[in-house]
């Protein structure tokens, strides 16, 4: 018996279903936040409060693990900005940050308005995933 989804949540399923991860409630009610919305950067605390605001009843590892899913499923772009702080980005084409010290706030930078003019070769046995570029601004 195939379990019936909610309609809000149907796109949202479908793109869980399509990145291999199964649709657990918890998943279904984030997936909806993240995505239904255009590209956008999360931290797990504001995306716990956002669906806490929504009505939605999760714990903050919840958040923390369901991100960490997407993640590793290829839906989000983790973009860590210092030790203590990592955004996730629903943004999967290849771009830059702006991050705004004061107020904490990530802005996408086109990839073409950034030229990285020479890299490093990667250690023997490894290959360069990517290079993210993060533009620190004081406001």
């Amino acid at each position: 018996m195939s379990k019936v989804i909610e309609p809000r949540f149907q796109a949202a399923a479908e793109q869980l279903r399509a990145a291999g991860l199964r649709t657990t409630r918890q998943r279904l009610v984030l997936a909806e936040i993240l995505f239904g919305r255009g590209h956008r950067h999360v931290t797990a605390e504001s995306l716990f409060n956002e669906a806490a605001g929504h009505g939605a009843k999760l714990s903050l590892a919840t958040v923390y693990n369901c991100l960490h899913q997407f993640t590793a499923a290829g839906l989000l772009r983790m973009v860590t900005v210092d030790a203590g702080r990592a955004y996730f980005d629903t943004n999967l084409s290849p771009h830059h940050h702006f991050y705004y010290e004061k107020t904490g706030e990530l802005r996408d930078i086109p990839e073409s308005d950034i030229a990285v003019a020479r890299l490093p070769q990667a250690p023997e046995g490894a290959k360069i995933a990517r290079v993210d570029v993060i533009v620190r601004l004081q406001d």
